[in-house]
């Protein structure tokens, strides 16, 4: 099943982001995307591979056989395409944590209501043993601490997992905000070096700041009032920082 985030040509767009990253061959793909949507989405080869197929028929990426496995790599055409799509490859970014946000929820309620079936039926259990005879009792009170010691388990593997998951997002959430600041370094030309002095240092405060909006943006799309008053304070500051700048 295809991720809703990856509708409308997006899965082309986030192959190229990979493949910008490292050379991959196609399970490594499927197993990134695996792990980013903590295992929900798992796309097919069937969807992958064709995929890859047409972006090579494109020139935007290329392959090579290592130990019997096609690598692929991003050419110099995709990382054009790549960078000319910045923003769009930004919202996308946005999209995915939101989507990885959603996910971690349902876990931490599929937890609830695990535990709150387990403390059910153990409750139940327990009015059943004042029933029953003294050997139909010790029995049952076996029962009832292997049941009790069974949920203690499931908790704390429940638990476990949710925290597994949300360390996933933590370390995704902060490898997105690397890269987008790389991106930003190398869409702006001053990263690796290529500027220096107060040029350099202006250039590397915006990127600070820009990385520093995205980080805090997660919680949906603003609405029309909202950017409005973002437009308003980028005004502002910019006709600041022009007055700062002037000799």
């Amino acid at each position: 099943m295809m991720s809703p985030v990856f509708g409308h040509g997006r899965l082309r767009l986030y192959l190229l982001k990979l493949l910008e990253e490292s050379p991959r061959h196609g399970y490594e793909v499927i197993r990134l995307l695996q792990d980013r949507f903590l295992g929900v989405y798992s796309p097919s080869p069937g969807t992958i591979y064709p995929r890859l197929a047409r972006l090579e028929d494109e020139g935007l990426v290329t392959h090579e056989v290592v130990d019997g496995k096609k690598v692929f790599t991003l050419t110099d055409k995709g990382r054009a395409e790549l960078n000319d799509r910045m923003d769009e490859l930004a919202d996308l970014e946005q999209e995915i944590t939101a989507s990885v946000q959603d996910i971690a929820r349902e876990v931490k309620e599929d937890v609830r209501q695990t535990v709150r079936s387990l403390r059910e039926e153990l409750t139940q259990m327990a009015r059943d043993i004042g029933h029953d005879n003294r050997d139909q009792r010790r029995e049952q009170k076996e029962d009832w601490r292997r049941q009790r010691d069974h949920a203690k388990e499931e908790w704390r593997r429940q638990k476990e997992e949710w925290r597994r998951h949300k360390r996933q997002w933590q370390e995704e959430s902060e490898r997105r905000q690397h890269e987008w600041r790389r991106l930003w370094e190398e869409s702006w030309g001053f990263g690796g070096g290529r500027q220096g002095g107060h040029d350099a240092a202006l250039s590397r405060m915006l990127a600070d700041f820009v990385a520093d909006v995205h980080r805090t943006s997660d919680a949906g799309v603003p609405d029309e009032r909202a950017l409005a008053e973002c437009r308003a304070a980028l005004d502002e500051a910019a006709e600041r920082i022009r007055r700062a700048l002037r000799p």
